[in-house]
């Protein structure tokens, strides 16, 4: 196990208000990291990516797909991006080196999924990635 990904499980994964998690290199635009069982289809790496980059007008107004699912946004800015739907919700946080993806499902606190998600980002940003 990577050191990054025991990170998503420890920091994020044990809230118990975070269903899954994974980490987006940015310059290399593909999953580096994902806890267990959460696959994150190339495709919407790069778009979540672009989300940050040349999208994000286009996210507020319009919300996005993620594993053909529709998320309304609730929150973007250049560091991150608040998304829920019926099911439930999406936060995705940009670091310097990483995007952080989580997700939350009904009956999960969204309040500490963003928070988790967050201070991670946080310490990332501190140590540089």
């Amino acid at each position: 196990m990577s050191q990054l990904q025991a990170l998503l499980n420890e920091c994020l994964i044990r809230t118990k208000h975070v269903e899954n998690a994974a980490a987006i290199s940015i310059s290399e635009r593909e999953v580096c990291a994902s806890t267990s069982g959460f696959y994150v289809p190339p495709e919407n790496a790069i778009n979540l990516t672009y989300a940050f980059y040349k999208n994000l007008l286009q996210v507020r107004k319009e919300g996005l797909y993620f594993k053909q699912k529709h998320y309304k946004c609730v929150r973007a800015d250049e560091h991150s991006i608040y998304l829920k739907n019926a099911d439930g919700g999406l936060i995705v946080v940009k670091t310097n080196a990483f995007i952080l993806i989580a997700t939350y499902r009904v009956g999960m606190y969204p309040s500490v999924c963003v928070e988790a998600v967050e201070k991670l980002a946080d310490y990332l940003r501190e140590k540089g990635s």
